[in-house]
């Protein structure tokens, strides 16, 4: 147990740090103290949180908001079904162990030499880098609030900043992706005169059909 933990401690610490920014720049921009804690526990998805309150705090609506955090978050489907056999059999085991599906935590679960020890690191990981995220938001949250105007100190920026941050190896290492989020940014610009805040996020997802006709497949 000890080597596992000392594996993840330092992306423990990595979540942590990325949790307090999310709750700090969430209440500094504008939302109260419960919504990023309450979203973290029930979504408990960094990338899909981030797209998600960044809508909101562009003006977009919450079903906007909630649109594109779930469209983020639809590839833990393919996760779920990659640990299902060291999640566990019984249903609460498959309750919680689900919630706790992450890049991070299937990555680190799936590189263990056997189902014994990948059962053993999912839950050490995952229930340690649940507890740490939260924390870090929580922490966030109430620092945010004695912030005030985020324009003060560039924190208006933050939210783009990150998310560029996020996909940026998969812009430098995949030519298809970078056509996808090309074709993605464009109709985004478009439309952005013409429709509601939030929405043209919505309509970027649409590089993706780019990508699933042909872009993500590799040639001979």
């Amino acid at each position: 147990m000890a080597p596992l933990v000392r594996d993840s401690a330092l992306v423990w610490l990595a979540s942590g740090v990325v949790g307090v920014s999310f709750g700090a720049i969430s209440v500094a921009g504008g939302l109260p103290l419960w919504a990023p804690v309450l979203m973290s526990l029930v979504v408990y998805a960094g990338s899909a949180q981030f797209s998600a309150v960044g809508v909101l705090l562009a003006g977009g609506g919450p079903f906007a908001a909630a649109a594109t955090g779930l469209l983020l978050n639809t590839r833990t489907a393919a996760f779920s079904l990659a640990v299902a056999d060291v999640i566990g059999q019984g249903r609460l085991a498959r309750l919680l162990g689900a919630h706790l599906v992450t890049d991070e935590t299937v990555a680190f679960a799936l590189a263990q030499p056997d189902p014994a020890r990948r059962r053993e690191a999912f839950w050490i990981f995952g229930l340690g880098l649940f507890a740490v995220w939260n924390l870090g938001v929580l922490a966030g949250a109430l620092a945010g609030g004695a912030l005030g105007d985020t324009g003060t100190y560039g924190l208006d920026a933050a939210f783009p900043a990150v998310l560029v941050a996020l996909v940026l190896p998969a812009l430098r290492e995949a030519p298809a992706v970078r056509r996808s989020a090309l074709l993605g940014a464009g109709l985004a610009l478009a439309v952005t005169p013409a429709v509601p805040a939030g929405v043209p996020v919505l309509v970027a997802l649409a590089g993706l059909a780019l990508y699933g006709r042909g872009g993500g497949r590799r040639t001979a």
